[in-house]
């Protein structure tokens, strides 16, 4: 017996059709009814778009602060090396939210990170995570009014959730540089 590898989509997909035959709805064409494609998978390719960009952010982010978490040095290192492996996950965390969400529309996840900020002494290197962090609240709370515009009440509530730990983040380094 042939083994057959199904992507989630797919799968998705594949129980759907499954489910209809097994209750008999399926039409003699072996179409699926269209009240079986969700509303939010017709979503317009600008919901899409801007969760990829957030999803470059977030790759970007976690190879900067793990890039950090490696070469960071100093007397003040360690309980900022942690940090910054720390938040790298939360980064994690984000992209693989923004991922499943975007793949849910009917889109793929890019793959590709947005670039990052290399070089100095930790000091500096708490700066640019700084600066990476307030790009990321902005960007995203014009995404969360994009989502509020496309009516995509989803979007919204997981752009809200990450705004709220990106802001967290951002507090962690203003502190540390004693800004605030």
């Amino acid at each position: 017996m042939k083994k057959v590898e199904l992507t989630r989509r797919d799968f998705i997909k594949t129980s759907a059709v499954v489910a209809v035959v097994a209750l008999g709805a399926l039409p003699k064409s072996g179409a699926l009814p269209t009240e079986l494609v969700s509303e939010e998978k017709k979503m317009g390719k600008k919901i899409i778009d801007a969760l990829n960009k957030d999803r470059e952010g977030e790759l970007g982010a976690i190879i900067q602060y793990m890039k950090h978490h490696y070469e960071g040095e100093g007397i003040e290192s360690p309980a900022i090396l942690e940090t910054f492996k720390s938040t790298a996950k939360d980064e994690m965390k984000h992209a693989e939210k923004l991922g499943e969400r975007i793949v849910y529309l009917g889109g793929t996840p890019t793959k590709k990170p947005e670039p990052i900020v290399e070089g100095g002494d930790l000091k500096k290197m708490i700066q640019d995570d700084l600066a990476k962090e307030n790009a990321a609240i902005k960007q995203y709370k014009e995404h969360i009014k994009l989502a509020i515009e496309e009516d995509d009440p989803t979007t919204r509530l997981i752009l809200e959730k990450i705004l709220s730990e990106e802001e967290g983040h951002a507090d962690t380094w203003q502190t540390i540089l004693g800004i605030k």
